[in-house]
């Protein structure tokens, strides 16, 4: 029996793409520090899923190159 990836860790949440957007378009000068406990208060998300939002944050920066 395999057991379904319902985890938080395993979900995409519209805060997670909210979160990733903005860190997409905002400046690096422009950005709180530490970013990822301010990202945490700012969108509602725990590490893991700031982790999601960076890496999509990365993806998305990727292909507007």
């Amino acid at each position: 029996m395999t057991a379904a990836l319902t985890a938080p860790e395993h979900s995409h949440t519209a805060a997670i793409d909210q979160a990733a957007q903005w860190l997409a378009t905002t400046p690096p000068r422009q950005r709180p520090a530490p970013l990822v406990p301010a990202m945490r208060e700012m969108f509602g998300l725990s590490a893991v899923e700031v982790c999601a939002a960076i890496r999509e944050a990365q993806l998305i920066r990727a292909r507007a190159a």
